[in-house]
């Protein structure tokens, strides 16, 4: 059910919005054995605009300057993926919340809810996180595509929304 502010809301909301994809791995070195990177993109171009992608290793300073490149070509969305685990090398969650000016919790709280129904306790695992850093909004999700598949469900359809109060 969805309140009448918020249908008004999406209503004002333009779908020209660009995105940007930082899928965030160790093991993969090509965007084609990246198939959360590529299920993104593929999403992302069939209703916005895909302003880049890119796949970098799990290194702060790489995922720092991807989203400040991002950032300066006026993306307003970022999507990552990949790096959000409890390994050491996964440093994607405490990067990118260092940069939020503000969080959206509602994201990682319905996401670990919808993966909880889908995987069960396992969703436990799971260090979904988005929020608000220079006027663009980051979403940061785990690097299965399944999760990714799991995660753009629930916001695909309200990136507008979330852009039209951003900016």
């Amino acid at each position: 059910m969805k309140s009448e502010t918020a249908t008004q809301h999406q209503k004002e909301s333009s779908n020209d919005i660009t995105c940007g994809i930082i899928t965030l791995s160790d093991s993969r070195k090509s965007k084609k054995l990246d198939l959360s990177g590529q299920y993104m993109a593929e999403e992302i171009e069939s209703r916005y605009t895909l302003g880049s992608r890119c796949l970098i290793p799990d290194e702060k300073d790489e995922l720092i300057n991807a989203i400040e490149s991002m950032i300066l070509d006026e993306t307003d969305v970022i999507l990552t993926t990949g790096g959000t685990g409890l390994d050491a090398r996964d440093i994607t969650v405490e990067t990118v919340e260092s940069l939020f000016e503000k969080r959206i919790e509602g994201f990682g709280e319905l996401f670990r809810a919808k993966s909880y129904e889908e995987i069960g306790a396992a969703a436990l695992l799971s260090r979904a996180t988005a929020g608000i850093y220079k006027k663009t909004v980051i979403f940061s999700m785990p690097g299965s595509p399944n999760a990714v598949k799991t995660a753009l469900g629930l916001i695909i359809d309200e990136l507008p929304h979330l852009v039209h109060h951003v900016k």
